[in-house]
């Protein structure tokens, strides 16, 4: 690092401003005003976002069809040490430019994999130690950090899941490497993402087991990490299929139930990404609104599909109605616990200027401030709560109530509805809820 000179890799660009609702400036917040209150805590707190290391700066555009067309000068240098160096710079003063506190990462997106176990820890080492200096020179902090379990020809066949033991230990090195470069640069969570942790033949596939293994796998990494003095939450990111068939943490609810079943749930919550509810055939509100019934709404990854394709197509968010019926759920059930907005969205392949990647920044963290502002005017001033709260009011009290409260039998209900022949109809009014929300919207 003595002979490491830093290079400026966005000159053309000042650091991201709020200019308000009637700005015209392309590189400029519109809604976002990290200071700004909403309810009673700011922008900058309710919403948390961090920048997301692999698709930013890794992401040249590759895709199955061709090689990537997107030029990333940071990615210059005859050593792993020299190339991480430069993209670090550039991660750095993009995100100090952009304005936001946090970034997330996978041990291998920072530096280059090494051909052995200890010489990726020692190239970690070396990253870490400058991006602890970028993070006190920018006043960025990590949100979480992850190691990539699901890249490497070794897990094609799972890491925590695989049928080979040896696969197993090699990933529990890495994790176990990735854990300790997250804990030095004092990261407040850790996320899991079984990326191949599934199966693509049951035929062949010795599911409970695998399942035994995962969460064998999770106590060991959790276990460790308390013992060094990890204070943060674990993640789990549920995803149903790609690049498996099924993968064992296939939705939120799929995964509480694994938390729960295998004793995981007072150290885990879910970590939930838009286009992976879509993929499972849910919509994002459901996924917030299953974690956040159960207190497990750790932190979100925000991006979305292309509803023409059935693949996770990580495109940056864009639809105000989407967003605000999440942020509805977000603020009914307390905030993110731990976590916050990482956009793990990237370009779209056509996108080639370094300049496209602050627009779709800019529009995805402008729009979920709009959305904040309006779900709270929804939840504050509008009748929304107490229509919701009214649509159950028969187990408020009298023998509603006590239904709640577990002092009635079957027979009770019997003998309390009779003949059942004085039954009302009740609307659900759904119309009316979305034409109430629309209204703040528009």
């Amino acid at each position: 690092m003595k002979n490491h000179t830093q290079k400026t890799h966005f000159p053309n660009v000042s650091p991201i401003q709020y200019k308000g609702p009637d700005s015209m400036d392309p590189l400029s917040y519109r809604f976002y005003d990290p200071n700004k209150k909403v309810g009673n805590k700011s922008m900058a707190e309710h919403l948390r976002f961090a920048v997301a290391y692999w698709h930013s700066f890794n992401g040249d555009g590759s895709d199955p069809f061709g090689w990537g067309p997107r030029p990333m000068p940071w990615n210059e240098g005859s050593t792993a040490e020299e190339r991480a160096l430069n993209k670090m710079d550039a991660a750095f003063e993009f995100i100090s430019k952009l304005g936001v506190s946090y970034y997330c990462f996978h041990d291998v997106d920072l530096i280059d994999e090494g051909d052995t176990l200890s010489e990726s820890r020692k190239r970690l080492d070396f990253i870490a130690d400058y991006a602890r200096k970028k993070q006190e020179e920018h006043q960025v902090k990590l949100l979480w950090g992850t190691a990539n379990l699901f890249s490497h020809p070794r897990y094609m066949n799972g890491a925590a899941t695989n049928p080979d033991f040896n696969v197993v230990a090699h990933a529990g090195a890495q994790v176990r490497n990735a854990l300790d470069i997250t804990m030095a640069l004092d990261g407040e969570n850790y996320v899991f993402w079984g990326g191949r942790e599934g199966y693509i033949s049951l035929i062949n596939t010795d599911m409970k087991r695998e399942k035994d293994h995962m969460a064998r796998f999770l106590h060991m990494a959790k276990d460790y990490a308390r013992k060094n003095g990890f204070k943060g939450t674990f993640f789990i990111e549920p995803k149903p299929a790609e690049p498996t068939k099924h993968q064992y943490d296939y939705d939120a609810a799929t995964v509480l139930g694994f938390l729960n079943e295998y004793d995981l749930a007072d150290d885990f919550k879910l970590n939930l990404e838009v286009n992976h509810a879509t993929l499972a055939l849910h919509t994002f509100e459901h996924e917030l609104a299953v974690a956040g019934a159960e207190g497990m709404l750790g932190s979100i990854d925000a991006n979305r599909g292309d509803y023409q394709n059935g693949w996770d197509t990580d495109q940056f968010p864009v639809d105000i109605y989407e967003l605000t019926r999440a942020m509805l759920v977000i603020l009914r059930y307390g905030g993110f616990q731990g976590g916050g907005i990482n956009f793990d969205a990237k370009l779209r392949r056509n996108s080639t200027d370094l300049n496209d990647l602050f627009h779709a920044h800019i529009g995805g963290i402008d729009l979920f401030a709009r959305a904040l502002e309006i779900a709270h005017q929804i939840l504050e001033e509008s009748e929304y709560s107490e229509l919701l709260k009214n649509r159950y009011a028969s187990f408020d009290s009298n023998d509603g109530k006590k239904f709640e409260e577990g002092a009635l039998s079957l027979e009770d209900l019997a003998t309390y509805i009779g003949e059942g022949d004085q039954l009302k109809l009740i609307s659900g009014r759904q119309e009316y809820y979305e034409n109430l929300i629309n209204r703040y919207i528009l």
